[in-house]
């Protein structure tokens, strides 16, 4: 299979440069793949796609304000982006420029913070090693800021528009965006329905936004992720296996973190740990029934994975449907409701 099989047509006006507000007033497309229909709906009216007993699963995880700017001792500019923990004070990092940060070129952020670079990956990430005085998140929140993806050109007002409302774990270098739809409020009514709520947890990097450079699917790497699936979480979606109950999961990392952790007998086991999972037509799904997520990128993973949940041609029909139709895509855009 070719990434240009992944490819759609997609007219820049309609790459949502802010977000819906109210969160739950964007649009949502709802395809039934047993029937191959489509309904034009608003994403607060996802509740009534939701059956008492579904096990609605979420991505816990928070954005870190991982974007800094820095400066060399020679004072020449730098951006540096947080891309994963090594350890306690050690982070892989994006740099740019690249040519000014070479293995033990230090830099500075500000008055309370500085780094040093350690090492340089095959892929051309940076080893950094910070140094601070007192807690780093601390130092982060005060000196870094949330980085939007590439396509979104407009300053964002409030930075907590680019979290979901149930994010707690500091983490993700990229909001999990298929989460930004739902509110407080819209989760209580999806709750009073009789609807679980299972957290997981995958801090998102940025390797799972990185354009495709192959011309055959099957010899693109993805970059390793942390998870987390707790003890109860495990049980709890297992239960709800057993009893025939669907499992719907918000957004394309909740996908990839129960299928990392579910075996080919459907049993879904705790655990931590990193996944490189890269899921793309054929693919028969262990855990997933049901997917609520964004417009993705053309020739991304991101799509390719939605394809595995019905089709391919199925998805691009949807796609085609969704840029006639006028839909907002990518991170702050509209939703699509897989069924």
């Amino acid at each position: 299979m070719k990434t240009s099989d992944f490819y759609y047509d997609l007219p820049a006006e309609l790459i949502a440069q802010t977000p819906a507000q109210p969160r739950d007033s964007s649009r949502l497309l709802v395809y039934h793949r047993d029937t191959r229909t489509i309904e034009h709906r608003v994403f607060r009216d996802i509740k009534d796609y939701l059956n008492a007993g579904d096990v609605l699963v979420v991505n816990r995880t928070r954005v870190l304000p991982a974007r800094l700017y820095g400066h060399t001792m020679s004072g020449g500019k730098v951006e540096i982006l947080l891309l994963k923990r090594l350890g306690l004070d050690e982070w892989e990092c994006l740099v740019k420029p690249g040519k000014k940060c070479r293995t033990g070129t230090k830099l500075v952020v500000g008055d309370e913070l500085s780094l040093e670079i350690t090492g340089v990956t095959e892929s051309g990430e940076r080893h950094v090693r910070f140094f601070y005085e007192g807690a780093f998140e601390d130092v982060l929140s005060r000196v870094g800021s949330v980085p939007l993806p590439p396509y979104i050109h407009e300053k964002l007002k409030d930075p907590e528009r680019y979290q979901t409302v149930y994010a707690r774990e500091n983490g993700s270098a990229a909001a999990p965006t298929a989460g930004l739809h739902f509110t407080p409020e819209l989760l209580d009514e999806v709750r009073g329905k009789g609807v679980e709520i299972v957290e997981v947890l995958l801090h998102v990097g940025l390797g799972t936004f990185r354009p495709v450079k192959v011309d055959d699917v099957t010899e693109h790497k993805m970059h390793a992720e942390y998870y987390e699936v707790s003890e109860e979480a495990a049980q709890r979606l297992n239960l709800a296996k057993k009893e025939g109950r669907r499992i719907v999961c918000v957004g394309t990392t909740s996908v990839r973190t129960l299928e990392s952790v579910t075996d080919m007998g459907g049993t879904v086991h705790a655990g931590r740990g990193e996944t490189s999972i890269f899921i793309y037509p054929p693919y028969t799904f262990r855990c997933v029934d049901a997917l609520i997520t964004n417009f993705h990128l053309p020739e991304s993973t991101l799509l390719m994975l939605v394809s595995a949940f019905c089709s391919r041609e199925e998805v691009l029909n949807v796609y085609e449907t969704a840029v006639r139709e006028r839909y907002r895509f990518f991170s702050f855009g509209d939703a699509c409701l897989f069924l």
